[in-house]
C-alpha cells in the first residue's frame, strides 16, 4: 500500500528494507541464540541515515513524524521483532526530552541521539509499578544543587546497550502522580549501576536490565524540564507516542510470519499437492492478510493523528497497540500451526516470531491497560454526550 504513503515516508520505508535484508534477516537467528546486541545493524541503520529520525530538524535529526518511525519500525520487525524494538526504544527514550526537555537539554543530548553515537533507554516501571506507572518508589531528594536519586527500575530495555537514560522518581510522594519528575541520567554517574539481565523468551538480542540508583547524585540540570511534577504527564505523553512504534512492530512480525508461512505451504508437498493448494489453509492465509492490513491501516492512522497534533490521541494510539498486538500474536500462532511440527522446532524461523510478538502484547502498556483507556475515553465522551441528547427515548416510535 506504498501509494498511500508520502513520497518521504516511502523513501524511509525503502531504505529500512534494504536494511532488514542485508543486515538483519542474515544474522537474526544468531542474535536470537546468542542474545548479543545487534551492533552491526545499528551500524548499517546509521550509514542509512535512519537513526533518530523523529529528532527536530534544528537538533541534527529529520523533524520525521512517528508515521516514518512507524514504518521503518515495521520493516526491521519483519525479519527481527528484537532488532525493530531496538531501534524503537532510541525513541521512547527521547521523545521526554523532545517533548519536555529546556533547549539546553535538547541541544546537549539529541544530536548524538540523531547519529546513532550514543542510544538512550527509557526508565519508568518498577518491580511495584508496571502497569500502576504511577505508584513510583524511586525518589529524588533536592539536595543543594542537585538531586539524590534512590531506588531501582525494572524492564529497562535497551539497558546496558544506552548512554543515555530518562528516568522517572517522586519528588514529592505526598502528590501522587503529581510529584513524579524525569531526570535526564547519564550512563557513567556515580551511583548508577546497571543490574542483572532479564533471561527473555523473545527478542533476545536487546538488552532488558533492572536499573539501580544509590545516593545517586544528578546536578539540578538533570531534571527534565524546568520544574518538578511533570514527570508523569511527560511520560504519559510519550507512551502515546510511541505506542504506534510497538503496534508497528507486531505489524512487522505478522507480516514476516505471513510471508514465511505462504512460503512453506506454497512449498510443502501433501497428498500429491501443495498444502497452500488446500482450502482451509487458504482460509487461514487469507484471515492472516485481513488482519494484517487491517492493524496497519490503524497504527498508520494513530501516527498520523499524532503527526497531525490532533488533540486527545490516547485511544487511537492505544487502540493500535491492542489490535496490532492481539493480531501479531494470532497470526504468528497461526503460522507456526501452517509448519505443523517444524514450526515447533528451531531449524525453522517461524517459532521466533511467536516468541518475539508475545511481548508486544505486554510491554508499553498490557494490552488490559490500553483496554481501560479506551474503556474510560468512550465513557468520558458518552457522559458529553448526553447533554447534547434532546431526543426522549419515548419519542422514538414504537414497534
Amino acid at each position: 500500500m506504498k501509494e498511500l504513503l508520502g513520497a518521504k515516508t516511502q523513501e524511509y520505508q525503502a531504505k529500512a528494507r534494504e536494511v532488514t535484508e542485508k543486515y538483519v534477516r542474515p544474522v537474526a537467528a544468531e542474535l536470537d541464540r546468542t542474545g548479543e546486541y545487534p551492533w552491526s545493524v545499528i551500524a548499517a541503520l546509521k550509514e542509512y541515515d535512519l537513526m533518530g529520525i523523529w529528532v527536530p530538524k534544528e537538533y541534527g535529526g529529520h523533524g520525521a513524524g512517528v508515521l516514518d518511525m512507524c514504518v521503518v519500525v515495521e520493516q526491521l520487525s519483519r525479519a527481527c521483532g528484537g532488532v525493530g524494538v531496538a531501534y524503537a526504544v532510541n525513541a521512547l527514550g527521547s521523545f521526554p526530552i523532545v517533548l519536555g526537555g529546556t533547549e539546553e537539554q535538547k541541544r546537549r543530548y539529541l544530536p548524538a541521539i540523531t547519529t546513532g553515537e550514543k542510544l538512550i533507554a527509557f526508565g519508568l516501571s518498577e518491580k511495584a509499578s508496571g502497569s500502576d506507572a504511577g505508584s513510583l518508589r524511586a525518589r529524588a531528594v533536592k539536595d543543594g544543587d542537585g538531586y539524590v536519586i534512590d531506588g531501582d527500575k525494572k524492564w529497562t530495555t535497551n539497558a546496558n546497550a544506552a548512554s543515555i537514560y530518562t528516568v522517572y522518581a517522586s519528588t514529592n510522594p505526598d502528590r501522587g502522580t503529581r510529584g513524579a519528575s524525569a531526570f535526564i541520567v547519564e550512563k557513567d554517574t556515580p551511583g548508577f549501576e546497571i543490574g542483572k539481565r532479564e533471561q527473555l523468551m523473545g527478542i533476545r538480542c536487546v538488552p532488558v536490565h533492572e536499573l539501580h540508583f544509590k545516593n545517586c547524585r544528578v546536578p539540578s540540570s538533570a531534571l527534565l524540564g524546568d520544574k518538578e511534577g511533570a514527570g508523569f504527564a511527560n511520560a504519559m505523553m510519550t507512551l502515546d507516542r510511541a505506542r504506534p512504534g510497538v503496534a508497528a512492530q507486531a505489524v512487522g512480525l505478522a507480516q514476516g510470519a505471513m510471508e514465511w508461512a505462504i512460503r512453506y505451504t506454497s512449498e510443502r508437498q501433501q497428498f500429491g499437492q501443495s498444502v497452500m493448494s488446500f482450502q482451509a489453509t487458504q482460509f487461514m492465509l487469507a484471515d492472516m492478510a485481513i488482519q494484517i492490513e487491517a492493524a496497519r491501516q490503524l497504527v498508520y492512522t494513530a501516527a498520523r493523528a499524532i503527526d497531525a497534533g490532533l488533540p486527545n490521541v490516547s485511544r487511537l494510539a492505544a487502540m493500535s497497540k491492542v489490535f496490532a498486538t492481539d493480531t501479531a500474536m494470532r497470526v504468528t500462532t497461526d503460522a507456526v500451526q501452517l509448519f505443523g511440527g517444524y514450526g515447533y522446532c528451531q531449524d525453522y524461523p517461524i517459532e521466533k516470531y511467536m516468541r518475539d510478538a508475545k511481548i508486544t502484547q505486554i510491554y508499553e502498556g498490557t494490552n488490559q491497560i490500553q483496554r481501560v483507556v479506551i474503556g474510560r475515553s468512550l465513557t468520558r465522551e458518552a457522559g458529553a454526550m448526553a447533554g447534547h441528547l434532546t431526543v426522549k427515548v419515548e419519542h422514538f416510535p414504537k414497534s
